[in-house]
């Protein structure tokens, strides 16, 4: 059937606008969100006529209508003309269409999020049960009993303190530390270009949303929105090519200039307000500086070679510099503000002392400063300070030996004008600064080296050997002089960690240092070496590996130093691809509560390492949740996770949302140690043992029928486009380790869940619950463990997220691009039985019942990824069934092209990828 069948009569303009209408008011959307979309849906179709023509508009707004249709009324007839409508475009349209459905989610998204601020702001206003005086409420799910909200630091502290009492709580609060760590996995598919325009029309829909209505302000805002929608449908959404480390490098750093550098602090202010109510401010604060920021952009070399030891220097130095900038300027904005004249706030004799000191070191400097600042001694001694960061980052003489030097100072300052009584200047302003350098040091980001188990062992043999070393052999040496050299100039914190891929024995861990003596002999740098367990083998042999290596020299002497503190990393990402999202849950949580009660019985202050990817099939999901979900002893008040891709941007690209999500975090993390969250978790994991042995054996040999079935791989390769996703330009590390599709164990992570979830079936999130389910049988019993146990409730909860996001009917025309009738009868069995047993043990008639906001979230968005996946079917098919042809000749590059753009599209729609 063709798009000018009978069967398939176009409906009238008034029909459509009825349609689209009763479409959007029955996804529950608020007012003002709804408003916002539809203005930016309106201006986007003003762009689109103005750029295209009405013809190209028109186009759009069928395959809208079409896809609305299908997803409204699940007929195939409806489906079948949307697919048509999909099919008759010619290439050139096509390619147009996905970008205007790109450019569609960049807005809708924009939209949603400007709603949560919206919501944060409004709700940040009103008052709240607090600990004393005025603790924010949240929007989360909370564990907490009576009124007092636990999803805020406030709350959890205040929780707490009625188990623990006043003085453990303070204890576990000083120890608080959250740590996330960024990590330039390619998983975020849009341009910075595209997120640059996305953050211009962020703040233009902010000062829309303050201009009175119909005012000139109000016409103004609208005017460079479209503008700026402009910009954004004129700039090419894919990247010409790969970008380079460095790139990536500076891509994080744009998170840190426009966002995390100035909101950390306020979220620590935020939480000493909520704590302290009017005395916050005018004494010292509770609240540690509790975030510590790492990363592996630029360390990360574990199957990139693209990452050398030049580019690990590069990438600490960027960060430095960006840091120490954002000091100056930090230090010279407060320093304008103390105008407090000597006769009323006397300075001490240290910063008399510091003041004397850096004019006869700077005579001609301290003359124009005091000219400026006459009788202003605090005012003076603050705007030296940024003078000094400033030769600090040039590298001159009269710059900091470290942050150490400048925290000294600036606690001086402080407790001169407590001295003074000019309590308010001391914790106000001054305090912002200490948290930022406490947080930040001169370094930003803690810099972490990660490299593969196997390069060790390869490098040691060809220098045990004696002759000849490789490229790649000098190459891991140089890696430990750069660790020493950042060492040397930035401090221990900015580089250190090093951690170790495919951990498979304690004598992996042994290497680092054996290397590190071949590089640099006495001089190696301090190390702190991190075993990442990864497969599911590793991860039952972990608490061995763990014992055997802490009795080695170099650790016992480097936890000796640290208080007995030892770090280890889990892979979620690996281990998912090894036994399934099921069993890789379960042997995690196991691996977990063995480890921790190792650390105990040991004396160890243990901190797991969660190697989380932004889907679920790689750990995503809510974090504070799954916080609370973990074994006793396993947090304690310390929670490390990587962040990657868009989980960056979507966490902490926004000032409130930031503010919100460390809160939430850091709140989890407080209270996952409390006696009756961790008497939860441990209980329910000894009453439902069964249930969870059952669940790990059924659910791993479901996955293994699939994956293990003979020719799984290439089939995998061809029904979702795991290839073509090694086109796109998203990041410098390849997709695979090796050139071959015939094992799974050459594909990586990343890839396996991206190929997944843009062929709409995320099987790498859900497969084998249900068949783990089904297993159990015991519908009252998992109803029971889905209300009181809090790993299933978690595992279920984002597998109905991940479910939420599939879509059938596209699943099966991607499965039918291979000819494998059992592989792809297998996955559409298991994911119907996957589907009724969530909704089961979640409840209602569909997905998502009890999260309405998610649901909305989805069922919004859903009909326009419809769209995308048509389109990017299309161009499956045609690249499929074409004759082979010299790689990149017009008709091939075409649809690859295409395909491309509907890849980037999917990704902007589902919000998550890899």
């Amino acid at each position: 059937m063709t798009p000018d069948s009978p069967a398939f009569s176009e409906p009238t303009p008034t029909e459509a606008i009825r349609v689209i209408g009763r479409f959007e008011a029955g996804r529950g959307i608020p007012d003002a969100m709804r408003s916002d979309v539809r203005m930016l849906g309106q201006l986007l179709g003003q762009v689109l006529r103005e750029a295209g023509g009405d013809d190209l508009f028109e186009d759009v707004e069928r395959l809208r209508l079409a896809t609305i249709q299908a997803y409204e009324d699940h007929s195939s007839d409806a489906f079948d003309r949307a697919a048509a409508i999909a099919d008759s475009f010619t290439i050139a349209r096509a390619d147009e269409v996905a970008r205007a459905f790109t450019c569609y989610f960049h807005l809708v998204n924009l939209a949603e999020e400007h709603q949560r601020v919206r919501v944060l702001r409004e709700r940040a206003g009103q008052p709240s049960p607090s600990t004393g005086s005025g603790a924010q409420g949240g929007s989360g799910p909370s564990t907490g009993s009576g009124t007092q909200a636990t999803d805020t630091v406030a709350g959890a502290y205040a929780r707490l303190r009625e188990e623990v009492g006043d003085d453990e709580a303070r204890r576990r609060l000083d120890g608080l530390r959250f740590h996330p760590v960024f990590t330039a996995h390619p998983t975020e598919a849009r341009r910075r270009a595209v997120s640059s325009s996305i953050r211009r029309l962020s703040e233009l829909l902010t000062q829309h949303d303050a201009a009175s209505a119909g005012g000139s302000e109000e016409h103004r805002a609208r005017r460079r929105m479209l503008e700026e929608i402009d910009t954004l449908w004129r700039t090419a959404p894919l990247r010409a090519q790969k970008p380079s480390p460095t790139d990536e490098v500076r891509t994080v750093m744009g998170v840190f200039d426009e966002t995390l550098f100035t909101t950390v602090p306020h979220v620590y202010r935020r939480i000493d307000d909520a704590l302290r109510g009017e005395e916050s401010g005018a004494s010292a604060p509770v609240v540690p500086a509790f975030v510590r920021i790492g990363s592996w952009v630029g360390g990360d070399r574990d199957g990139n070679p693209f990452v050398t030891a030049a580019v690990t220097r590069e990438a600490s130095q960027i960060a430095s510099d960006h840091v120490l900038r954002g000091l100056e300027r930090a230090l010279d904005r407060i320093g304008r503000t103390l105008t407090l004249a000597a006769d009323d706030t006397p300075p001490s004799t240290e910063v008399i002392a510091l003041w004397e000191r850096f004019a006869a070191a700077e005579p001609a400097v301290a003359d124009e400063l005091a000219a400026r600042s006459p009788d202003e001694p605090h005012r003076r001694v603050v705007l030296v300070m940024a003078r000094r960061v400033a030769a600090t980052r040039r590298g001159d003489d009269e710059g900091y030996t470290g942050p150490e030097e400048l925290l000294a100072e600036l606690r001086a300052v402080q407790s001169s004008l407590v001295a003074a009584g000019a309590r308010r200047h001391a914790f106000g302003g001054v305090q912002h600064l200490i948290w930022q350098v406490e947080t930040y040091g001169f370094h930003l980001t803690e810099l972490e080296v990660r490299q593969h188990s196997q390069v060790h062992a390869k490098a040691l043999a060809e220098l045990e050997a004696g002759g000849a070393i490789s490229t790649q052999t000098e190459e891991v040496l140089e890696v430990f002089r750069a660790i020493a050299d950042i060492q040397r100039d930035r401090g221990l914190r900015a580089a250190g960690r090093y951690v170790v891929s495919f951990t498979q024995a304690a004598s992996d861990l042994a290497n680092v240092h054996r290397l590190a003596r071949h590089a640099l002999g006495d001089d190696a740098p301090v190390l702190d070496v991190v075993p990442l367990f990864e497969t599911f083998a590793d991860l039952q042999a972990a608490p061995e590996i763990l014992a055997e290596a802490v009795t080695f020299p170099e650790f016992r002497e480097r936890m000796a130093a640290t208080g007995n503190r030892l770090e280890v990393m889990l892979g979620y990402s690996d281990s998912s691809k090894d036994v399934g999202p099921v069993a890789a849950n379960l042997a995690l949580y196991t691996a977990q509560e063995k480890i921790a009660r190792w650390a105990q019985e040991s004396g160890i202050e243990l901190t797991l390492f969660h190697g989380r990817g932004g889907a679920l099939g790689r750990g995503g999901g809510p974090a504070n949740s799954a916080i609370l979900a973990q074994p006793p002893h396993s947090v304690d008040g310390r929670f490390k996770l990587t962040e990657q891709g868009e989980v960056i941007f979507a966490r902490y690209g926004e000032p409130a949302i930031a503010m919100r999500h460390i809160d939430q975090v850091a709140a989890a993390t407080l209270l996952a140690s409390s006696p009756t969250v961790e008497e939860r978790t441990s209980s329910a994991a000894a009453r439902y043992a069964d249930v969870a042995a059952t669940m790990d054996a059924a659910s791993r040999e479901r996955f293994f029928a699939l994956v293990k079935a003979e020719g799984f791989a290439p089939w995998f390769a061809t029904v979702t486009p795991m290839e073509e996703v090694g086109l796109l330009a998203l990041g410098s590390r390849p997709a695979r380790r090796g050139l071959s599709v015939e094992s799974l164990e050459d594909l990586r992570a990343i890839p396996w869940v991206f190929a997944w979830t843009q062929a709409r079936i995320n099987l790498a999130g859900w497969f084998g619950l249900g068949t783990a389910l089904e297993a159990v049988g015991d519908e009252e019993l998992l109803a029971e463990a889905y209300r009181e146990w809090p790993l299933l409730r978690t595992m279920v909860d984002n597998v109905a997220m991940s479910l939420a996001k599939t879509d059938e009917r596209i699943a099966r025309q991607y499965l039918a691009l291979g000819d494998r009738d059992d592989l792809a009868a297998l996955v559409l069995d298991e994911l119907a039985l996957t589907r009724r047993w969530v909704i089961r043990l979640t409840g209602g008639e569909g997905l998502l019942e009890n999260k309405p906001v998610l649901q909305r979230a989805v069922q919004l968005r859903s009909p326009y990824v419809d769209a995308l996946s048509l389109l990017q079917l299309r161009a499956l098919r045609a690249l499929r069934s074409a004759p082979e042809q010299p790689e990149g000749s017009g008709a091939d590059a075409e649809q690859q092209r295409l395909l491309l753009l509907s890849v980037s599209g999917v990704a902007a729609g589902l919000q998550n990828t890899g």
